[in-house]
């Protein structure tokens, strides 16, 4: 038994063109932007933006949004080829199976496990806070008592302990539920979600613009210091650390770029449309991040999103600075829970795929690759992500989650660009309908970058969530060679 052995790319490739016939290239590079300015803009941008401002950087936030796009960037440069050169399902667990071996694949599958789940169970709690905020300030009536809306390591104001989070353990059953029946968003509905969510970012630029406040500005960087929030955790305030730390943070609202690279099979012209698709959607997310964040930071203040703002931050700061615009909070508050619904819906979707994955590659036990014999879907792994992400949801605060996404996504990020430096050595001579630029074989300089770039936002998460990876790592370090190794069926 090898930990290195690795699926040969043949093989790959063979099941590509069987479970792949019936792809055609019909997106354009105009196409592949529409995907991604629809895929970015989600649950990271009305969340995370209040808490890297209050715990990492201010108004500098802005800055951090354009430190995570590089990244993204860089590393989307990389998804592109790989996603050209390996077209099959799997994302970044499937490109190291072929190129580092096992081990590695196994590492990055549990971590996109990390991503995925904690992942949806971040929105599921932001979804919660909104659900609080549709209560009382559009339908009128009583919030949910604090107690249970809240993990137990949060306390209000003045004193009450959390519970249990009840509407996000809700909001993550039910849509798991419907997973399992196979029922999906329609193209049409997830359309009319994305222009509501790219509609209600620029809404609050131009209106909020006039309410923003030229003191919360000042200064724009803070000067250098440690801020501990509600857990005790300390976090680098301002200066360049607390910028890496801000972007480390806000990275989350980047995770589904990568969706862009896996068109390349469907993409009529590759090797021009997906640089454009990649940067392009980048750019337009990342232009409408910055004024969004320099609105929000404009509008409201730091000591706000310590407080009260914190939860349903958004909404808080219109309704509180932007007198006359009480329809735009009411319309912001409904429209992101919508919004909210359907990314969790595609975070526990592609959960199940990687569990799938692994099932089938025997690194899981066979229950995760059953599909039921009614509705086709694989059912006993998605009741299994609803207990792991359930419990997350319910029991630890969103910002501890949230963190632990971003370093999940960003270590898979690191991955992806070694993979293609070591796939540049191993297979030089493989078809690539792209490359990313700037990256011969000798140097490739873009993987570097997008190794270097990621490293440092992990570095501006701290210490705290270097520690939650080390141990989700070392759970699933224990479980491959005490189970994965000895079942894989390339190892047999």
């Amino acid at each position: 038994m090898s930990i290195w052995k690795r699926k040969s790319i043949t093989q790959l490739l063979a099941e590509a063109s069987d479970s792949e016939k019936g792809l055609k290239r019909t997106l354009t590079a105009w196409s592949l932007v529409a995907l991604g300015i629809g895929a970015i803009i989600g649950a990271g941008l009305f969340v995370r933006t209040a808490t890297a401002a209050a715990q990492n950087a201010g108004p500098s936030v802005t800055i951090g949004f354009i430190v995570a796009a590089i990244g993204c960037a860089l590393a989307g440069l990389c998804y592109a080829e790989l996603s050209s050169s390996i077209p099959i399902s799997g994302s970044a667990y499937t490109y190291t199976y072929a190129t580092m071996g096992e081990l590695l694949a196994w590492i990055i599958g549990w971590d996109l496990i990390l991503e995925y789940a904690v992942g949806a169970a971040t929105v599921g709690i932001a979804w919660s806070e909104y659900l609080n905020n549709l209560l009382v300030n559009v339908l009128h009536v009583s919030p949910i008592p604090y107690e249970w809306c809240h993990s137990p390591f949060q306390h209000s104001s003045d004193g009450v302990s959390g519970i249990i989070n009840l509407p996000a353990l809700f909001i993550v059953a039910i849509i798991s539920l419907l997973l399992i029946k196979g029922t999906q968003e329609s193209a049409f509905v997830n359309g009319l979600i994305v222009v509501t969510k790219v509609a209600i970012v620029i809404m609050i630029i131009i209106f909020g613009w006039h309410f923003v406040n030229p003191v919360n500005h000042t200064p724009y960087i803070p000067k250098p210091s440690v801020y501990t929030d509600s857990h005790g955790v300390g976090h680098s305030y301002g200066g360049i650390m607390g910028i890496l730390g801000a972007a480390g943070t806000v990275f989350f609202a980047f995770i589904g770029f990568d969706a862009v690279s896996t068109a390349a099979q469907e993409t009529k012209n590759p090797k021009k449309d997906m640089p454009i698709g990649i940067l392009g959607s980048l750019v337009v997310c990342t232009i409408l991040y910055i004024l969004f964040a320099h609105v929000l930071t404009g509008v409201a203040t730091v000591e706000d999103f310590r407080g009260e703002g914190g939860e349903a931050s958004v909404a808080y700061a219109i309704q509180k600075y932007m007198v006359g615009y009480k329809w735009l909070a009411d319309f912001v508050t409904v429209a992101i829970l919508a919004g909210f619904s359907s990314v969790i819906l595609v975070m526990l979707l592609g959960q199940s795929r990687v569990f799938y994955s692994m099932g089938n590659d025997g690194l899981l036990p066979k229950v995760f690759s059953e599909v039921h014999p009614k509705f086709k879907t694989p059912y006993k792994a998605n009741l299994i992500i609803l207990i792991i992400v359930g419990l997350f949801a319910a029991f630890v605060p969103g910002d501890i989650v949230g963190d632990m996404t971003s370093i999940g996504t960003l270590f898979a990020f690191i991955l992806v660009c070694i993979s293609v430096i070591v796939l540049r050595k191993k297979e030089p001579d493989m078809p690539r309908e792209f490359r990313a630029p700037l990256s011969n074989p000798s140097f490739p300089l873009v993987p570097i970058l997008g190794v270097g770039v990621c490293l440092a936002m992990i570095y501006g998460l701290g210490w705290t969530n270097w520690a939650r990876l080390l141990i989700w790592l070392a759970i699933g370090l224990i479980i491959y060679f005490t189970y994965g190794i000895k079942n894989s069926k390339l190892n047999k």
